[in-house]
């Protein structure tokens, strides 16, 4: 994925917005000064800040930027994202990818101290973070965690499992979904990632259910 492209794609979608002027002066002001002085606390900063600058409204998604985006990088959407969550995305985007260890760490930080909606931006970012494979615990760690919406984040409309889960984690993914009565349908890759472990793990689960006389899960037969 190209970056720079994808970075002026959801900065076009921010324009495009209602009232999105004083969100747009802040972003291009913040993005001049850590260009001039990048500095990680300004980094940090600016990303914490977010909702307070930008704004915290749902945004309209045009088909056409839908499709611009999947062009940028196939399967990523921000369809149902606030104005907040998608500015902290590109925010991310600026952060320079030349040095590994230094951007890793700089991201890795926010993940450690992110408070809940830093955390969905986090989680939602990893199709178009630099470094792919340096997500993958992080991915997994969230997948674990009894976060709704971090949860959510990482399974519904996010390409990066399909990409790169192996299939333990993957398998991991899709139980929790339906333990947790997430919208299956919405997971990308959901039937590109079928296999004989998950569909006899899914199969003896749906046995346990019919057994104690409970319902199953919505779409659980689609994948046994």
């Amino acid at each position: 994925m190209n970056i720079l492209s994808m970075s002026q794609t959801l900065f076009y979608l921010i324009e495009q917005q209602a009232n999105s002027e004083k969100a747009v002066t802040y972003l291009r002001q913040q993005t001049e000064a850590f260009q001039r002085n990048p500095q990680v606390a300004t980094f940090y900063r600016v990303f914490t800040a977010m909702p307070r600058f930008v704004g915290k409204q749902s945004i309209d998604l045009p088909a056409d930027m839908n499709f611009a985006l999947k062009r940028v990088r196939s399967g990523f959407s921000v369809t149902g994202w606030t104005l907040d969550r998608l500015a902290r995305v590109w925010w991310l985007l600026q952060l320079p990818a030349d040095d590994k260890s230094f951007y890793v760490n700089t991201i890795g930080q926010l993940f450690k101290a992110g408070e809940l909606n830093e955390l969905v931006a986090l989680y939602s970012a990893l199709p178009v973070l630099a470094y792919p494979d340096a997500w993958l615990f992080q991915a997994t760690e969230g997948i674990r965690n009894n976060i709704a919406d971090v949860q959510s984040a990482i399974m519904i409309n996010n390409p990066f499992p399909a990409d790169y889960f192996d299939e333990a984690s993957w398998n991991q993914m899709i139980l929790k979904a339906f333990f947790t009565d997430k919208d299956v349908t919405q997971i990308i890759g959901l039937d590109e990632r079928k296999n004989a472990r998950l569909a006899q793990t899914l199969a003896d689960y749906a046995a346990e259910r019919r057994a104690a006389g409970r319902s199953l899960p919505a779409n659980i037969e689609r994948l046994t």
